[in-house]
């Protein structure tokens, strides 16, 4: 029994990507690990310092976290190109939990939440994320985003304020009446920074914005000698050399009350992870083993508190930069630590003169890019259920407590995984117009032409099943020219299930393919109508029956070039 076991362990479902990367490694594939690994490394150092202090703790805590989590995650993870490290999710209960229980209970609840990832990952269990519904994910990260801004205005503005309130609306009181005390040089180098981002944004998403601003303020604040706050006039700067391996304390009686955060740190770990594994997955055609992933990210989240790191997860920005970068193999991920600690040892001096306004300024966009913004305009038209339980885990989240929201939100899943499940269920009289206006959607006597194929939908298409829409597209090389997706069986859509087809649809129309859908029931087509997914494929693409949709594949096939005619046979 053992023995199964342990083969079963060492299978190549269980190997982690590092492994599986090095069957075809070469030197040009080092060679862009190398420039990527360097580039995002340097991106991850001002994110890093400015999540740490944002939390409440030294800079120098950032950057031990992004070394030794990214390195972890890098060797052990399922995912191609992951950068792991902080991020912004954790923000805010990091602060929370050192202001409660001090470092030593962050570094228990980090230790807690990593050995819950791990067993997440060792039960099979990195799929079960995909059943939180997308309006909760999305009225977390918002509410995150808005929190992290407000801890961002002090410093932005250079504000003269000793201590900020940890409650969301006593913070914000604070920081009006103390609003006259703004110091003009720390504003101009904050909005500076802004506009620089921007800008690099604007000309390359190959240029590091984030790195640009830290060099080009922390050059102005040393050159013209600004009387601005730096990390070295309110932390005394960063200490040189290699992190210290020191076990931390265990304090048994913080157990219970650190039970609760480490399973919202556990939860939001995983969600982020597998999400900018996703991301990743997207943008460098890989797929990843999500089990594997939550296993590296729980030994990083456990590795990190003795070396004085922070809780740590995937960085969908960081990731997203690795990829652009050229990043081919984990190893960029790897480099990325190293270019890191390289700052540590060799460049600490200078970091001493990097202004908070900066950072600050950098965290603001940090803020905006991960509060999913436009998610909402989308998210507004559909159901009431959908809008309002966006809103309570948004009001949640900012107004009461990250735990609350996490906790209150898988509560607020299930349940309505149950009532949407039960109001598929349907008892009906068969009659002859019933029979008559089935004849339209039956497919047995269809003929499907070479240049369309049909794939089917049956049942509730709601948040916990969409990964399997996935079929549709993960062969597309070998597709026709149109794709028709039958409805008739998906008895019932959510919010969740409405983005998996716009991502269907969006990854077709960039193959080249034209997607139809046909025969949705009243349910369905009510969200697919509000949420205008016309706008995306097409209101001609949108038919009543698979007989529509065969006519219609006919339509689009007399349109295409002969050369797309090719692509059906």
């Amino acid at each position: 029994m053992v023995t199964i076991m342990a083969r079963s362990f060492l299978s190549e479902a269980w190997l982690p990507k590092s492994v599986l990367c090095l069957r075809d490694y070469n030197l040009n594939k080092f060679v862009r690990d190398l420039v990527a690994g360097i580039t995002v490394g340097l991106v991850a150092l001002p994110l890093a310092m400015a999540f740490s202090i944002a939390s409440g703790l030294t800079p120098q805590a950032g950057i031990y976290c992004a070394i030794v989590t990214g390195l972890l995650i890098s060797l052990l993870g399922g995912s191609k190109t992951q950068i792991g490290g902080p991020t912004g999710a954790f923000v805010v209960v990091i602060s929370g939990i050192v202001a409660l229980h001090g470092v030593d209970g962050l570094f228990m609840c980090t230790v807690m939440a990593g050995l819950m990832l791990i067993i997440m990952g060792l039960t099979g269990m990195g799929s079960a994320v995909k059943f939180i519904p997308r309006p909760i994910v999305i009225g977390f990260t918002n509410g995150i985003a808005v929190l992290i801004a407000s801890t961002q205005v002090k410093d932005f503005f250079g504000l003269k304020l000793d201590v900020v309130p940890g409650v969301f609306w006593l913070r914000m009181k604070a920081l009006a009446q103390n609003f006259h005390t703004l110091s003009i040089q720390s504003t101009a180098l904050a909005v500076g920074a802004v506009v620089i981002i921007l800008v690099c944004r604007a000309v390359s998403n190959r240029v590091p914005g984030a790195i640009v601003a830290l060099v080009g303020g922390t050059l102005t604040v040393w050159i013209f000698k600004l009387p601005v706050e730096t990390i070295g006039t309110r932390f005394g700067g960063i200490p040189s050399g290699l992190p210290h391996f020191v076990i931390p304390t265990f304090r048994p009686e913080l157990i219970h009350g650190l039970l609760g955060p480490a399973v919202t740190v556990a939860m939001l770990g995983a969600i982020e992870s597998l999400m900018s594994a996703v991301v990743s997955d997207r943008m460098s055609n890989d797929r990843h083993n999500p089990n594997v992933e939550l296993i590296a990210q729980g030994a990083a989240n456990v590795v990190s508190p003795m070396f004085g790191g922070l809780p740590a997860t995937g960085a969908i920005a960081r990731t997203a930069t690795n990829i652009r970068a050229g990043a081919q193999s984990p190893v960029a991920g790897v480099i990325h630590s190293l270019t890191l600690l390289a700052v540590l040892l060799f460049a600490s001096h200078w970091v001493s003169f990097v202004p908070m306004s900066v950072l600050a300024g950098i965290l603001l966009v940090v803020a905006y890019n991960m509060g999913e913004w436009r998610e909402i305009p989308g998210l507004l038209k559909l159901t009431k259920t959908d809008v309002s339980v966006w809103l309570v885990t948004f009001a949640l989240t900012v107004f009461a407590d990250l735990t609350v929201a996490v906790q209150f939100g898988m509560i607020l899943a299930a349940l309505l995984f149950i009532s949407r499940v039960a109001a598929t269920t349907t008892v009906s009289q068969v009659t002859d117009d019933y029979i008559e206006d089935g004849r339209a959607h039956i497919l047995q006597d269809k003929d499907i032409p070479y240049y369309a194929t049909i794939f089917r939908i049956h049942g509730p298409f709601l948040f916990g099943a969409t990964d399997k829409i996935s079929v549709v597209t993960e062969n597309i090389h070998k597709l026709p020219p149109v794709v028709i997706l039958r409805l008739r069986n998906m008895t019932a859509l959510d919010a969740t299930g409405l983005f998996a087809l716009e991502e269907v649809a969006r990854t077709l129309k960039a193959g080249g393919r034209t997607l139809i859908l046909c025969g949705a029931r009243e349910q369905p087509a009510r969200m697919i109508h509000e949420a205008e997914f016309e706008d995306l494929i097409g209101q001609e693409n949108i038919t009543e029956n698979v007989q529509e949709a065969i006519g219609r594949a006919e339509e689009v096939f007399e349109k295409l070039t002969p050369a797309a005619k090719g692509a059906g046979r």
